[in-house]
């Protein structure tokens, strides 16, 4: 009797256990570390957009509207993608080209999340608002993904919906765009390329296995990689500013993102000179500290 019950409370543990998997398969298919930063940009771009009292309520309606759209903007993606997935090492377990997930599922579970996001931000934010989420989709699945085959300007063209959920945020809580929201887009569309081509640099190999004509693969000694870095950090300095004259910031926001930015074009510079993994992982784990010390000391000199 002992072990009949044991069996009995041990069978539905496989099946818990599969539904678990299948769960965190769809979630994984959601970019949630890439979706973090844009909740945490659309937050960022909400909060300094409102001009009254924040509504805690309107906020986070916002950003799941917005969060949502990234969402199924990743799955459409990476539906589009399973092929190249498939042949480079850091993506061949993902869920698409493992097998994992149908493809006609990922199809209705992206169209689904986006759907969801666009209805959010239309019915509890602004049109505005929404008219951006639906160009972060349509630039990211219908010119950027397609483009990424064929030229290593499709970086450029990629950091434009990267760059959108702030302005989402912004606009949701603002209605309009003005200098502030504008400001918030330059920010994070100029610190996107230093930061992505220290990324494109570590995993060249990968890139140039799945056929992508980044600039770290056509120019395998990396000079071109490394001079788009370094100007793209220097613009990104007196762009950054930019909210202490829009009125959104004052001088201790001034200052620290001088220096931040500073900081970020010195290891744009040694990228740029030495080339090295080293100096790209340096850069690369300098971007992603850069942009969350910009966003705590801009919100903080609002407070």
């Amino acid at each position: 009797m002992k072990d009949a019950r044991a069996d009995a409370v041990s069978l539905p543990m496989p099946e818990a256990r599969r539904a678990s998997s299948i769960v965190g398969d769809y979630v994984a298919l959601t970019k949630p570390r890439l979706n973090f930063l844009v909740v945490a940009t659309s937050a960022a771009g909400y909060y300094l957009g409102a001009a009254r009292t924040i509504d805690a309520a309107a906020m986070a309606q916002a950003v799941a509207g917005t969060a949502l759209v990234a969402g199924g903007a990743a799955v459409l993606n990476q539906l589009y993608e399973r092929d190249t997935d498939a042949l480079m090492r850091r993506t061949r377990l993902r869920p698409l080209p493992a097998g994992r997930v149908a493809p006609a599922d990922a199809q209705i579970f992206g169209l689904a999340l986006s759907a969801a996001g666009l209805a959010l931000l239309a019915l509890r934010a602004n049109w505005l608002a929404a008219a951006l989420a639906l160009a972060t989709i349509v630039v990211y699945i219908a010119v950027y993904t397609p483009m990424k085959r064929r030229t290593p300007m499709a970086t450029l063209v990629g950091a434009i919906p990267g760059a959108l959920p702030a302005l989402i945020g912004w606009t949701a809580s603002r209605g309009s765009v003005a200098l502030g929201g504008a400001a918030l887009f330059a920010i994070v569309f100029l610190w996107q390329m230093p930061h992505f081509m220290a990324i494109a640099w570590l995993y060249r190999d990968d890139y140039g296995k799945a056929g992508f004509p980044m600039l770290a693969v056509i120019d395998p000694e990396g000079r071109r990689a490394g001079r788009q870095a370094l100007w793209y950090a220097a613009a990104l300095i007196p762009v950054s500013v930019l909210p202490s004259y829009a009125g959104i910031a004052g001088p201790v926001y001034l200052g620290s993102a001088i220096v931040l930015g500073l900081a970020l074009f010195v290891l744009s510079a040694r990228f740029a000179a030495q080339r090295s993994e080293s100096s790209a992982r340096a850069l690369f784990f300098g971007s992603i500290v850069y942009l969350p010390l910009l966003w705590m000391v801009l919100i903080g000199d609002k407070l």
